[in-house]
């Protein structure tokens, strides 16, 4: 027998303890491939707009998943590895020197590796046509896709995860170099050490979560305060999630053992007890799959959520099928021959909104957009009247009456601020008629103008835009409506073509498109990166249980000789798994509702949220589930055997 059947014959019988990790490790490989593919297809990129802002971020996208799939590969490998301590004891016992232990590691690391990659790209390859297709159908984008052989990305897959497979069996390699015969003998029986509560550490676990999530609610509305209250955020979540689980888990363990009444009932000591000497092993797990699962749901739910919100979001940044800003008659007649050519989208409203556009002092004002100076503000005044008339264009029913220097704000996209936060606030401008005081009594909900950064518009009654007019910045917006805006795709390219600086030109249907390739492409990467991060953690969580109760297996085995019952046993491991399996869970999706909070503070989402957040929470709950009944039936066997 040579040092490479022997390899041969430990993978096929580890395969099947091994499984989970093997399956979660081809997933990776066949997501890799698939974004590498998809970046070398020159079908995809005859048909995508802005395919080269596409192709970059799958490229971020596959380093992404190349950090990670090496973190896990290298975590799992420990796991396995302290699992075969005493298997590799007993082959240097029999006198197999450590050379050629070594060997028979790094060739076991090298088969399960090219097993995988083999599998993996092999699945890529087959898949790749439907994972087009669907990325395609997220875009809403009819390209007949063929199936193809990429060889550009094959080699990419195979040299990426070449050398991480390298990495590691080189780790496992060294393991023989690294421990003396007694200690790999002795490798089940190594016990953890009691851990020590500490109520100063524990507060202070509670104290900073505390801090982060009050964080979460203070005003960000300069850049200043952004980047101070999201390094506060990220930071006291981060010490804070590691200290809960180092510290105050071990704590409220501790009480929990004074509650007699409940601590002595049924197996809860036996519970109590092995949660307890465990989580300081978990400790380092615990938190990072808590912090990834938060950036997790964080991701896919931004991603859902744009998708989901697709009309209204292009709704919102361009209410007018078509608007422009008028540059002399002969360029708005060129624009209404191209809008009146098109005779399968007619005209069903025309108007013309002039607005003033000056710089204004809103110190005073709860809205401060970011990059600018308070004191000044571009800002653009729209009369009372003519907004009126654009809300009965559009088919609104807000009307707004303004007297004398009351002013109405339109409320921005992506701003959260309610009408009782700036209602009697004011701003203050320079004009020809001379210094003007407007204070803000109706906040209206509905913007009338294509969105340009910094969003302020104001609404200001006909007799002060009338005195504000002579003298001042004016700009005619042209806006029209036309049937069935959501297919005017031939109207929208030729009207772009026109499009600078000046013009401002805007089209329902071009903005709608660009929404619908940046939300699909979000919710592609970040759904699959989502599942290949929600499939390592699930495993690396089974495999360490699995590996607590192999080395648990003769306490078992004593409990059930003083008279415990197997179900009692199977009680007490679904409770300690299931509490394994839910901590990091709940955290995570705690902390990623504080984190989607301020990232609508700072308007960088927006929208109703709730729908994407709790389909992605019950889709991760479930899936995490999946991983928890696997691994209850796993360690059932392992005890029962």
């Amino acid at each position: 027998m040579t040092l490479f059947s022997l390899a041969r014959r430990n993978v096929l019988g580890n395969l099947k303890n091994y499984g989970i990790y093997f399956i979660s490790m081809i997933f990776s490989v066949v997501i890799y491939y698939t974004f590498v593919s998809l970046r070398y297809s020159e079908e995809i990129a005859a048909h995508v707009q802005k395919w080269e802002g596409m192709r970059s971020v799958f490229q971020q996208a596959s380093i992404i998943l190349i950090l990670f799939a090496a973190v896990f590969i290298w975590y799992s490998n420990s796991f396995f590895t302290k699992k075969r301590k005493k298997e590799i004891g007993l082959y240097a016992l029999l006198g197999v020197r450590k050379r050629k232990i070594g060997t028979m590691l790094l060739y076991e690391n090298i088969m399960m590796g090219i097993g995988a990659v083999g599998i993996g790209i092999v699945l890529g390859t087959l898949l790749s046509k439907l994972f087009a297709m669907l990325f395609l159908k997220l875009l809403d984008a009819s390209v007949d896709v063929s199936f193809r052989i990429s060889p550009d990305a094959i080699l990419n897959t195979l040299l990426v995860f070449a050398l991480i497979i390298g990495v590691t069996s080189m780790h496992s390699y060294r393991l023989i170099y690294r421990f003396q015969l007694v200690d790999l003998f002795k490798a089940e029986q190594e016990g953890e050490s009691v851990p020590k509560p500490s109520a100063v550490s524990a507060v202070l676990a509670v104290v900073l979560l505390a801090v982060g999530y009050y964080t979460v609610f203070q005003p960000m509305t300069t850049s200043g305060q952004m980047a101070r209250n999201f390094l506060l955020i990220f930071g006291c979540l981060i010490a804070g999630t590691y200290l809960l689980f180092r510290y105050a888990l071990i704590f409220i363990l501790k009480l929990a053992q004074k509650v007699k009444t409940r601590y002595y009932s049924g197996m809860n000591m036996i519970v109590t007890a092995q949660l307890m000497y465990r989580i300081r092993g978990n400790t380092r797990m615990f938190t990072m799959i808590a912090l990834l699962s938060a950036l997790t749901l964080c991701a896919v739910t931004v991603g859902s959520s744009e998708y989901v919100t697709l009309k209204e979001d292009a709704e919102e940044e361009a209410p007018f099928s078509y608007m422009h800003i008028s540059q002399g008659r002969g360029f708005d007649a060129q624009v209404r021959n191209v809008v009146e050519k098109d005779a399968e989208h007619p005209i069903t409203a025309q108007l013309d909104l002039p607005i003033i556009r000056l710089k204004a002092d809103v110190t005073n004002f709860y809205y401060h957009p970011s990059s600018y100076s308070p004191t000044d503000v571009p800002i653009k005044l729209i009369s009372a009247s003519m907004y009126n008339k654009a809300s009965e264009a559009l088919d609104r029913p807000l009307r707004i009456e303004l007297q004398g220097n009351d002013t109405a704000v339109i409320q921005p996209r992506f701003a959260t601020f309610t009408d009782r936060e700036v209602l009697g606030n004011t701003i203050g401008f320079h004009a020809s008629a001379g210094s003007q005081t407007l204070t803000v009594t109706q906040l209206a909900i509905g913007r009338v103008l294509p969105w340009s950064f910094p969003d302020a518009c104001f609404i200001v009654s006909d007799s002060l835009f009338a005195k504000l007019q002579p003298g001042a910045d004016l700009a005619i917006y042209k806006g029209y409506i036309v049937k069935d805006q959501g297919s005017t795709k031939q109207t929208s390219n030729e009207l772009m073509k026109l499009k600078n600086e000046q013009n401002a030109m805007s089209s329902y249907y071009f903005q709608f498109l660009q929404n619908m390739e940046s939300a699909g492409l979000d919710l592609f990467t970040l759904g699959f990166l989502g599942l290949v991060f929600l499939a390592a953690t699930g495993c690396m969580i089974y495999f360490k249980q699995l590996t607590d109760t192999h080395e648990d297996k003769e306490r078992y085995a004593m409990l059930r000789k003083i008279g415990v019952s197997r179900k009692e046993i199977r009680t007490t491991i679904a409770k300690m798994t299931l509490f394994v399996f839910m901590l990091p869970l709940v955290l995570g999706v705690v902390h990623s509702v504080m984190v989607l909070k301020a990232l609508t503070t700072i308007q960088l989402i927006g929208g109703n949220l709730f729908v994407p957040v709790m389909t992605t929470i019950v889709l991760y709950a479930a899936i995490y589930f999946g991983y928890f009944v696997l691994c209850l039936s796993a360690s059932d066997r392992i005890v029962s055997r």
